[in-house]
């Protein structure tokens, strides 16, 4: 089967195609890809405006034609943090399915938070007993903890890297005082669900997602991604806190230039770094493993186990901590009304 996972991130839009089959792992095909932050076009209302709805609608229609000619079976199409805070969100989704026939689904932080802890699951499989997972996007920062297939506890806060950026790190680079304010913020946010998770006492393995987390890693010696996703791949916090120091002074330029780090992600990096620092310190976290599988793997995973080896069981009616519902209005049977597939 040929599945085609659509993503409209904060970053970045981004249409995956896997090939999968019973028994074998999915196999990405293709990928379509464009830069493009939502934030970027809020009006003073926190609208998403005429032009950011129009690279939206123009990224859809080249998203499902893209599909349609290497013949995708079936599309997931999501959305998060960026459409599901701004203003005008529901209209924007409504002015996607009107004029591009594909249905975006809003994922909550849970569903986010517990969608990306299942891929990273399968990815590290039951030897991980205890896993902790963190996940940072450019809207938010999710954390998941359990021991099933589904997470015991998920949070998710507004601490993703390109909000605080643009809320509390604007200049270029930042003064140490936005930096020392920016720290507060994070504590301040992190302390209740940090003390939530801790009640669990400490998990077995602690993995990071997310292109932030491999950036992150990377810039502190991890190798590239060119040499595949099976390479183990580990942030300390000790190396993290030296490279947060560096790249406060800086200026986005500069860190463009430094490995794993693309132009449009560069702004947002001291941020993430900040987030990330704070969160390992108030978990007590020395190290952690970079996981390649996240939220999108973990859709394509659960819509795998659903299609491919119980297409004709009825589908369960319960739902851990953070899963997509598979009901008639969910994510998954949702693309099936997508009209250009």
């Amino acid at each position: 089967m040929r599945l085609g996972v659509l993503d409209i991130g904060s970053n970045t839009v981004h249409l995956l195609l896997v090939d999968a089959y019973p028994g074998a792992r999915p196999v990405p095909f293709a990928s379509h890809k464009r830069a493009l932050s939502l934030v970027q076009y809020l009006d003073e209302h926190g609208a998403i405006n005429e032009a950011g709805q129009a690279e939206l609608l123009d990224f859809v229609h080249e998203a499902a034609q893209f599909a349609s000619n290497h013949h995708a079976e079936d599309l997931l199409a999501f959305c998060t943090s960026a459409i599901r805070e701004s203003a005008n969100g529901e209209q924007v989704l409504q002015r996607v399915v009107d004029e591009t026939g594909v249905v975006l689904t809003e994922l909550t932080g849970e569903q986010e938070a517990g969608m990306t802890y299942y891929a990273v699951r399968r990815w590290f499989g039951w030897s991980s007993e205890t896993l902790l997972n963190l996940d940072m996007g450019g809207g938010s920062f999710e954390m998941a903890l359990g021991q099933d297939e589904f997470p015991t506890l998920a949070h998710s806060v507004p601490l993703g890297a390109g909000r605080l950026t643009r809320e509390w790190l604007p200049q270029d680079p930042p003064t140490i005082k936005q930096v020392k304010a920016l720290r507060n913020h994070i504590r301040e946010v992190l302390a209740e669900p940090v003390a939530e998770l801790r009640q669990f006492g400490k998990p077995t393995m602690v993995t990071g997602t997310s292109k932030t987390f491999r950036s992150l890693a990377r810039i502190t010696g991890a190798a590239p991604s060119a040499e595949g996703p099976y390479v183990k791949r580990v942030l300390r916090a000790e190396s993290l806190k030296v490279w947060t120091n560096r790249l406060i002074a800086m200026n986005w330029d500069e860190r463009a230039d430094l490995p794993g780090v693309s132009a449009i992600r560069a702004p947002q990096m001291l941020a993430g770094a900040i987030v990330a620092l704070e969160a390992m310190n108030a978990l007590k976290i020395k190290s952690l493993r970079i996981c390649p599988w996240a939220l999108r793997e973990g859709l394509m995973l659960r819509r795998f186990d659903h299609v491919l080896f119980d297409s004709t069981a009825p589908l369960s009616s319960s739902v851990g901590v953070g899963e997509v519902a598979l009901g008639q209005s969910s994510l998954v049977s949702m693309s099936r009304s997508t009209s250009v597939l």
